[in-house]
């Protein structure tokens, strides 16, 4: 009897462990509550947002296959999970980090709960909200706009887009938690690798040099991703292997250049081949020039490969872009108080009505107009982002026309110098019904000294048979905004440096747009072209030239 308190107390204390043990047991019932979301008041079909409310966790509805969105609301915190080849990451952001919440004194019911109004400004954007405190669950549609207190049934942005709740219930599915083990990685390191994980990065060349050397041997036999030099080194190739891509998604070229060691401006290129199987620049590349189909203007001179033939096309060019005046190699020994030189120069640009997406191979080139031993280092990707929805694909109409920019020019390809005293004029066969089709037309002028067409505006005008379909003069004033990726350019006595001056449609460190001309009449048939510019008179040695580029694109 002695041991009757003893006893009593551990009866006492087994009860309290079972009960707390059976209440940590037992989970919440599951609630699911489904928003409808509008614009502008009027419904957007099949785009609700679902939410899975238990045990203080809220877990969103979100189609991408990468990444899933948890509010925790035990803990204070927004957490996002990352999958990425099979590997999980996560970040989190506690509640004290978001935007804090402005409470009013507007009130409205909503599925019968009397909800209060607050509001939130985040990134400029005012964010309005009404929640409730009368359910015993949490939860928000938003991992921005959150009331730690309550259930967010309605969300407006910026007064026009709406998300509300529209349905709430039990249900008996499981919710998948965040695993304790997941590492934890940092909110800026989380974006990189979530939206590297949306699209698709083909790599083609990484620091390549592109400089002028003598001899050159490649392989004979064609191969896969192998770096193929050509035109005394001026012009790198390589043949590399495609995804599969969708017809209405995105491609972009993405360039960077560095100097390793030329101080100028240069014309550069990136160009890939005619799906056509005709002859092509990589014919010439290989063989020589000779290979090129010659075009004559009315003095006689003798221009090589300018326009496509029954047997030959032109390249396609993708970027036509213009080297700085020595990023890089020159930084440090240029150094200005307070010019801050880039390390390199990067181009982007969306090249889809260029690329075919129904091919899985593609040569692309680069090319750098340069007399320099030491050169230029130059990386190339393709990026290729999805669309946004599921759209029909479409097979896309690409036929290169003309192309004037002398990509063997150290193998003698002439300049295009023929407008002086001629138009570039040639004849072309549509075979097919095209859908919205456009010339892209690419121009830039050339002739470095004062009167030069470099440094004075010129009238391009283009005319399909016969009828003038575009007439511009295409000039760049903005040339001075790019001064930090040049630090070789000199410095003029009145303070101008040479790469702040205007130019013929380029820049320094800069990639000319190609104009989109529509052609809504062309139909199918033979039709004729003509370029005439308003070239200047040559100076004793030095002339004027013009690259010009023509393509048809639109889809079939």
């Amino acid at each position: 009897m002695k041991n009757k308190p003893l006893l009593l107390v551990f009866c006492i204390l087994l009860s309290l462990f079972s009960s707390a043990s059976e209440k940590a047991n037992k989970k919440e019932k599951l609630v699911k509550i489904t928003y409808e979301q509008y614009s502008r008041g009027k419904l957007i079909p099949n785009k609700e947002i679902l939410l899975n409310c238990a045990n203080g966790f809220v877990k969103l509805s979100n189609p991408s296959k990468v990444e899933s969105f948890f509010i925790d609301y035990n803990s204070k915190a927004v957490v996002k999970v990352l999958d990425i080849d099979s590997t999980q990451y996560k970040q989190i952001k506690p509640f004290s980090e978001l935007a804090v919440a402005k409470e009013t004194d507007e009130k409205q019911t909503i599925l019968g709960f009397e909800c209060k109004k607050a509001s939130f400004v985040i990134f400029s954007n005012r964010i309005d909200v009404w929640y409730t405190t009368e359910t015993k669950f949490k939860a928000s549609p938003s991992l921005s706009a959150i009331i730690d207190n309550g259930l967010i049934l309605k969300y407006v942005a910026n007064g026009n887009r709406t998300i509300q709740a529209k349905a709430i219930e039990y249900v008996k599915d499981d919710m998948q938690y965040p695993q304790e083990n997941v590492p934890e990685i940092n909110q800026a390191r989380y974006r990189e690798l979530i939206i590297k994980s949306r699209y698709i990065t083909i790599p083609v060349f990484d620091k390549e040099l592109i400089n002028f050397q003598g001899d050159i041997t490649n392989p004979k036999e064609e191969k896969l991703n192998h770096t193929y030099r050509f035109s005394k080194g001026t012009v790198i190739m390589k043949k590399i292997k495609l995804p599969k891509l969708d017809s209405e998604g995105n491609v972009f070229v993405k360039l960077t250049n560095w100097s390793n060691g030329d101080a100028y401006d240069r014309t550069g290129c990136v160009f890939t081949l005619a799906d056509d199987k005709k002859k092509s620049i990589l014919t010439a590349l290989k063989n020589g020039k000779e290979e090129l189909p010659l075009y004559l203007d009315k003095q006689g001179t003798e221009y090589q490969g300018v326009v496509s033939t029954d047997d030959y096309t032109v390249p396609t060019e993708l970027m036509r872009f213009f080297t700085s005046f020595g990023v890089g190699h020159f930084n440090n020994k240029r150094p200005i108080n307070r010019y801050h030189w880039q390390d390199s120069v990067v181009y982007k640009q969306d090249i889809s009505e260029l690329i075919s997406t129904d091919k899985d191979e593609l040569w692309i080139g680069v090319f750098i107009g340069n007399y320099d031993k030491s050169g230029h280092k130059v990386s190339l990707e393709l990026d290729y982002y999805p669309p946004f929805e599921d759209y029909p694909a479409k097979e896309k109409f690409i036929k290169p026309l003309f192309y004037t920019l002398n990509i063997m020019e150290a193998e003698g390809q002439n300049y295009g110098r023929m407008f002086k005293n001629d138009t570039l004029s040639m004849t072309f066969n549509i075979d097919t019904d095209i859908k919205n089709p456009q010339l892209l037309f690419t121009t830039t002028g050339h002739g470095g000294w004062g009167e030069g067409d470099e440094f004075v505006p010129k009238v391009n005008q283009v005319f399909i048979d016969d009828e003038l379909v575009f007439r511009h003069v295409p000039w760049r004033s903005d040339c001075g905004t790019y001064r930090m990726s040049n630090p070789a350019s000199g410095n003029f006595n009145n303070g101008l440096s040479s790469s702040d001056l205007s130019r013929s449609n380029w820049c320094p460190a800069t990639l000319t747009q190609p104009f989109y001309i529509p052609l809504e009449y062309l139909e199918i048939g033979k039709h004729s072209i003509k370029v005439t510019i308003d070239q200047g008179d040559d100076e004793g040695s030095s002339f004027n030239h013009w690259s010009v580029s023509g393509i048809i694109v639109g889809n079939k």
